[in-house]
């Protein structure tokens, strides 16, 4: 090549090198900015709301003080559109810790992978205490707020069922946004699971005629029972009153039939109180569970404890006497319900 070719070309061949070399300082700059942490000094959630664009959040964050510098959310959303991440983002709450950088960022909003909230029923608990609950979360998207029983067990797929014991005490974990009718669908899909899982697996002989009076039974001995080994004592004693055609005489029972007339304190008159609960004035059992009953309750109504007790009485500390006789019952409740109350009068 001539010189004087050599030196028309000369203005191309740098102004090819600048571009080059311009390229490659920003794709440099554009990794050390991708790959260096955000600013994040604790552990935090991130927010991706159904139908919003990446580049909105990006927006709130840089307003969050996130982004170490105006560059990092420019080359995370540039990089997102080129790798088509963009559009693979998925909505729901998602956790950041610190040392978290843009693009782990972004493979964060891609996987799916959500904060859980927790929320705990009770056993033990009425509905209305477990749906008090579910209302009171902040996490969940509050469908039901002026919904009575009867819509609430229509969302919950059983039309025309009292709701007390539908819906299976546990630790539900859900991500933020989950509506109530869905927490309640998923609890009384699990009740129905054990439920029927105890009472394929039941002893032998039971008088029940069904499952749904072996969870009446099972709410029984949740609200009777402290102590887990007592509850197929309890169990048993109960069962028995039945079958010898005595009547329950439970006071739990008669305090849920008292509904919001109960004042903290069980009197002689509430016990003569005629209601469709009261197991004093009417044999058999409740028309209806009177709480959420455990797993452990429903397996202890489906197995009961085969001794001779008839009677029970607190003790004060959680635990019960038992006794086979009225005589013996009577000793035990002078011993441990009359003479303490007479010694602290």
């Amino acid at each position: 090549m001539k010189i004087r070719e050599f030196k028309a070309l000369r203005p191309a061949w740098l102004l090819a090198a600048a571009v080059l070399g311009l390229g490659l300082g920003l794709a440099l700059d554009a990794w050390l900015q991708l790959t260096t942490p955000l600013r994040l000094a604790q552990g935090d959630t991130v927010e991706l709301e159904a139908g919003q664009r990446l580049s909105s959040l990006l927006r709130q964050l840089g307003e969050r003080g996130v982004f170490t510098s105006a560059r990092q959310p420019g080359y995370l959303l540039a990089y997102a559109r080129l790798h088509g991440e963009a559009a693979a983002l998925k909505a729901g709450e998602y956790a950041v810790e610190p040392g978290l950088t843009p693009l782990g960022l972004l493979h964060t909003l891609t996987s799916g992978k959500t904060v859980l909230h927790e929320l705990r029923l009770v056993e033990g608990w009425r509905f209305a205490q477990a749906w008090r609950a579910i209302q009171a979360d902040p996490n969940v998207a509050h469908t039901l707020t002026t919904a009575d029983n009867a819509a609430i067990v229509q969302s919950a797929g059983r039309p025309g069922s009292d709701p007390e014991g539908m819906f299976f005490p546990d630790t539900y974990r859900f991500p933020k946004h989950t509506s109530d009718m869905v927490l309640l669908r998923q609890a009384r899909a699990e009740m129905d699971r054990v439920l029927a899982a105890e009472w394929a697996g039941r002893a032998p002989g039971l008088p029940y005629a069904g499952p749904a009076q072996a969870l009446i039974m099972a709410s029984l001995v949740e609200k009777e029972s402290a102590l887990p080994a007592e509850r197929p004592i309890i169990a048993g004693v109960f069962l028995r009153r039945l079958q010898l055609g005595m009547r329950l005489q439970t006071d739990p029972s008669v305090i849920y039939g008292l509904g919001e007339a109960y004042d903290g304190s069980l009197h002689s008159d509430d016990l003569r109180l005629d209601t469709p609960y009261n197991t004093y004035t009417r044999a058999g059992l409740p028309p209806t569970p009177i709480c959420l009953p455990g797993r452990e309750a429903i397996h202890a109504a489906l197995h009961p404890d085969a001794g001779k007790s008839l009677y029970f009485v607190a003790k004060g500390d959680g635990s019960h006497q038992f006794s086979d006789t009225l005589d013996a019952h009577n000793a035990a409740v002078m011993q441990y319900q009359i003479k303490p109350h007479q010694h602290r009068d």
